[in-house]
């Protein structure tokens, strides 16, 4: 298999046939990414064709730190995309306070969710606790960071991550009550 670094030296040699290939190699990858902010699939698409354009219009500006990092740039560049089109398509309301109560007591078992479907409940959580979700849990950055990227208040951040969870709880609950049925 071709390695980020040949990828990125053929595309940037001028290959165009390199270009589909970079497309073809992070698609599934991105799409899957895009899906977890902006769950509707079309809406989705519309996210990573803008994100694919912007990759490989200023793709000449990546700077290669070995293997793996062309794909985190990539996932990055349709993270921040999938945040802007939230932002310009969502009514997206932040919540900054985090009840006394913050407790994971009982928490259900994740592990008895099958990934489409947990990706789905992510998909039915409001937009904000949808995004600080996404960007704590699979970005791993931290609250200050999120506020930073979002324009938000840190404790902001916490306390939608807060009420995404309990959402969540709620949802796999549900799920893995109706199951047992």
């Amino acid at each position: 298999m071709e390695t980020e670094r040949q990828l990125l030296d053929a595309i940037l040699g001028g290959d165009g046939k390199a270009m589909r290939r970079l497309y073809d190699r992070f698609s599934g990858y991105t799409m899957a990414i895009a899906l977890r902010y902006v769950p509707d699939r079309d809406d989705a698409r519309d996210v990573l064709q803008d994100s694919f354009v912007k990759i490989l219009t200023s793709i000449q500006t990546f700077d290669y730190r070995g293997e793996g990092s062309l794909k985190n740039w990539v996932a990055r560049i349709v993270a921040n995309r999938a945040i802007d089109w939230i932002k310009e398509h969502e009514r997206v309301t932040m919540i900054s306070q985090i009840p006394e109560e913050t407790t994971d007591e009982g928490v259900p078992d994740v592990d008895e969710v099958p990934p489409d479907i947990l990706d789905q409940m992510i998909g039915r959580l409001p937009a904000g606790c949808r995004m600080v979700l996404n960007l704590y849990v699979f970005g791993q950055l931290s609250h200050k960071d999120i506020a930073q990227r979002l324009g938000i208040k840190e404790h902001s951040s916490a306390s939608q991550f807060f009420h995404a969870k309990k959402l969540l709880k709620e949802m796999i609950s549900d799920y893995l009550n109706s199951q047992k049925r």
